[in-house]
């Protein structure tokens, strides 16, 4: 059984992030990411908006996973009709 991690400073300086949808916080990460390329933010500035990067991509991540969850499958019978649904299996 794992421990949920305590909520550090770092953690509640990004507490936004949590409502936000995945399409918002995947255009504020590639901002980011825009402004980290090109160079052109002062070093302390550059700490703090690569560390909101990594929990908007943190937050990206578990948005992806909680969507593949849901995602499922048409099943169809012998005769080609729909009969069903079961969950996806990325494997097949």
């Amino acid at each position: 059984m794992q421990m949920a991690k305590p909520q550090t400073s770092k953690d509640s300086r990004h507490a936004d992030i949590g409502e936000m949808s995945f399409e918002r916080a995947l255009k504020e990460l590639e901002a980011i990411v825009g402004r980290l390329e090109r160079g052109d933010v002062e070093l302390e500035e550059s700490i703090n908006i690569y560390e909101r990067g990594e929990a908007l991509k943190d937050h990206c991540d578990r948005l992806l996973k909680q969507a593949e969850a849901k995602v499922e499958k048409l099943t169809l019978g012998s005769d080609g009709t729909p009969k069903g649904t079961e969950p996806l299996d990325p494997q097949e």
